[in-house]
């Protein structure tokens, strides 16, 4: 374990700062967000390594797994292990047993994906292995019993569940809100993508019905949170920051509402539905 980590908040390490302040300096301690590269094995062999906060591996690689498309469920998962190394140079291993469909599938399509904090796509060896086309989420008349006050209560209810961002100021989170807006599970990662993972992975492993709620990120709406949305039939996205114009274009297609700018006085609809 790395001399500085907190044994308290895992995923949180400290670090000796000089803090410059209306010309004083101080030397203080301060808590910084861990970065580890994970590699996610299936069957041995090892597809992704991703940069990201070691906590929830298991929900992270589960969630991955389903979100990338690499099962098609939870049960075509058999087995996980997690294992961390710690030392000068951190970092962890997830090792899942996939049925042999969903392995051989992997075989054939199997790239080389290093991942990034700010990146989805990093690794993909060519456009046409972009998947742009996104399922139609089925619409079971969740949004229609969705309270008015649903996003505001979900903008006010997320800070208090942001314990690792409140240490560092530098991490993203992905909730899970409930028809009223109540935030039911909350995850934080140094990467926007690996904390939705993580609350997909949950949810997945919890068997919870993803066609009722919605999802709430501490993030702007890039293409590829939309489109992990979709593929596990979320029938709303919500971000703090702005979307960009593929994460638009991905919702329309999927017939997922997205949201944006949300605060709770106001947001901003897309018109996707």
């Amino acid at each position: 374990m790395d001399p500085l980590e907190s044994a308290e908040q895992p995923g949180v390490v400290e670090q000796n700062v000089r803090r410059h302040r209306a010309g004083k300096i101080e030397s203080v301690t301060d808590q910084i967000g861990q970065e580890w590269p994970v590699a996610l094995v299936f069957n041995g062999i090892s597809h992704a390594v991703m940069m990201a906060t070691p906590r929830d591996l298991e929900a992270f690689a589960v969630g991955f797994a389903v979100s990338e498309g690499i099962v098609e469920r939870g049960s075509d998962i058999k087995d996980i292990e997690v294992t961390q190394h710690p030392g000068e140079i951190p970092h962890a291993e997830v090792q899942l047993t996939v049925v042999q469909q969903a392995f051989a599938a992997l075989k054939d399509k199997r790239r080389a994906l290093a991942g990034r904090t700010g990146c989805g796509v990093c690794g993909i060896e060519s456009i046409d292995l972009l998947d742009l086309t996104p399922e139609r989420v089925p619409d079971t008349g969740f949004l229609a019993r969705l309270a008015p006050d649903a996003i505001a209560r979900a903008a006010r209810e997320l800070p208090a569940r942001q314990a690792l961002t409140r240490l560092t100021g530098g991490l993203h989170a992905a909730a899970w809100c409930d028809a009223q807006g109540a935030i039911r599970h909350a995850f934080e990662d140094v990467g926007r993508h690996n904390a939705l993972d993580k609350l997909i992975g949950q949810l997945v492993l919890d068997r919870t019905d993803t066609t009722d709620g919605f999802v709430f990120l501490s993030s702007r709406a890039s293409y590829e949170l939309v489109r992990k949305a979709a593929r596990v039939n979320i029938p709303m996205v919500a971000t703090i920051s702005a979307p960009s114009s593929l994460a638009i274009a991905i919702a329309r297609q999927a017939g997922v509402r997205l949201v944006s700018f949300c605060r709770e006085t106001s947001y901003v609809d897309y018109d996707t539905q």
